[in-house]
């Protein structure tokens, strides 16, 4: 029952998003989009934000489950962008309502959970000092967390195959390449 509540505030919160922003939809507005009390919604999320947390985590991270290799990374990249033009609207209306800081370190996260991971897998005789991997990561996810928040600023106009697809060649061993340059320090 729970599930099918939360669900329903989400498809409530997705719904007037379609229509104005996010500063001008409340707790109310949400609440009777999908026929509930007001201490519902407080039952089952702190406030919107909360709700848009969960409704990201489930779509985004959803979308990653499973690309979780440098290998593969591309894969994942593509389910994650494929996910926010599906659901356009919402994805595009949290971006212009949303503080851009809250935004920029959400996906920064995301992508930076991804990158870690596929640095762990690299062989172990291509190690760096964990400062320098950190300053990796951050180098690759902040540059793949400003070209997808510049393609949902443009409209997500450009497919999301023909984006990775570029992406990939920039990237291309470049994660690697990047730790094996930095692993003489050790």
């Amino acid at each position: 029952m729970a599930q099918k509540t939360e669900k329903a505030i989400a498809d409530a919160l997705k719904k007037l998003l379609a229509k104005r922003p996010l500063s001008k939809i409340t707790i109310s507005d949400i609440a009777n989009e999908c026929g509930i009390n007001r201490m519902t919604f407080y039952y089952h999320y702190r406030d919107v934000y909360d709700l848009i947390k969960t409704i990201a985590d489930e779509d985004l991270k959803g979308a990653l489950e499973g690309n979780r290799t440098l290998a593969d990374w591309q894969e994942g990249v593509l389910k994650l962008m494929t996910v926010v033009k599906k659901d356009k609207a919402f994805y595009t209306n949290l971006y212009h309502s949303v503080e851009r800081d809250r935004t920029t370190d959400y996906v920064y996260d995301l992508i930076s959970e991804l990158l870690k991971e596929g640095v762990d897998q690299l062989p172990s005789t291509v190690r760096a000092p964990e400062a320098d991997i950190q300053f990796i990561v951050d180098f690759y996810a902040y540059a793949f967390v400003g070209l997808l928040l510049q393609w949902v600023r443009r409209g997500m106009q450009e497919e999301p195959a023909v984006l990775v697809e570029r992406m990939g060649k920039l990237g291309k061993g470049g994660l690697g390449r990047g730790v094996e340059a930095f692993s003489d320090r050790c």
